[in-house]
């Protein structure tokens, strides 16, 4: 894969550079924000590793901009900061996945696996889904609600197309950590119910009728209302 870092701190980079390089990654390094932005926009990476904190230009800024023109490369978030609030900020900014440091690169290499799991494998995996007015096309990764087109991070695209490709059947949280994060999360985490109001604000919200229902203590599913 061609991934793109972005990290300030000259140990990290190399460390990360080294390690992703051994696993026979293409790894384009960047220092500060803006270089950071500008190589994001400019090339084609099928992963974006993203520092929080950078000089010049926030990663969170990256991020939102990154977010502004190119809705599909998965951007897996690193940061010191480990708070709840911190996490739901990248996560709202773009982020698809968010990793604290320190971290053990085996667990890097596992989340940066699970974000760029995405090719459809077979013309079913391929095929238009469909629910009411709402469209996903896993082959181009475009989704549209009433003809209107739809803006989803990488990670939102991979969970609505898992509730959709079992429309009508209750979802568990465990079932979306294990099929959409595909690696280990804290069942506790509140992640899930993040990404589910993510969704809901951009194909429900101002759309009816709604597709998305919470059955409390069970999970969720995809139906029309």
């Amino acid at each position: 894969m061609k991934i793109l870092l972005v990290e300030d701190e000259p140990k990290v980079a190399s460390f990360l550079h080294k390690g992703l390089t051994e696993q026979q990654h293409s790894v384009e390094v960047a220092t500060d924000g803006p270089t950071g932005l500008r190589m994001a926009l400019a090339g084609s990476h099928d992963l974006i590793i993203l520092d929080n904190l950078l000089p010049g230009l926030s990663g969170l800024d990256v991020c939102r901009q990154v977010r502004a023109l190119n809705s599909a490369v998965p951007i897996l978030m690193l940061t010191a900061l480990g708070e709840t609030d911190d996490k739901i900020k990248g996560l709202d900014a773009g982020a698809d996945d968010y990793l604290v440091k320190p971290f053990a690169f085996q667990e890097l290499l596992a989340r940066v696996r699970a974000l760029v799991r995405r090719r459809p494998e077979s013309n079913s995996s391929a095929a238009i889904l469909h629910l009411a007015d709402l469209t996903l096309d896993p082959s181009s990764k475009r989704v549209q609600r009433a003809g209107q087109p739809i803006q989803l991070t990488a990670r939102e695209f991979s969970l609505l197309e898992y509730l959709l490709r079992h429309k009508g059947r209750v979802i568990s949280r465990v079932d979306i950590l294990e099929h959409v994060w595909e690696t280990s999360f804290d069942t506790g985490s509140n992640v899930i119910d993040v990404y589910i109001n993510f969704l809901r604000k951009k194909i429900d919200k101002d759309f009816t009728p709604k597709l998305i229902h919470t059955l409390v203590g069970m999970g969720y599913v995809m139906k029309e209302e």
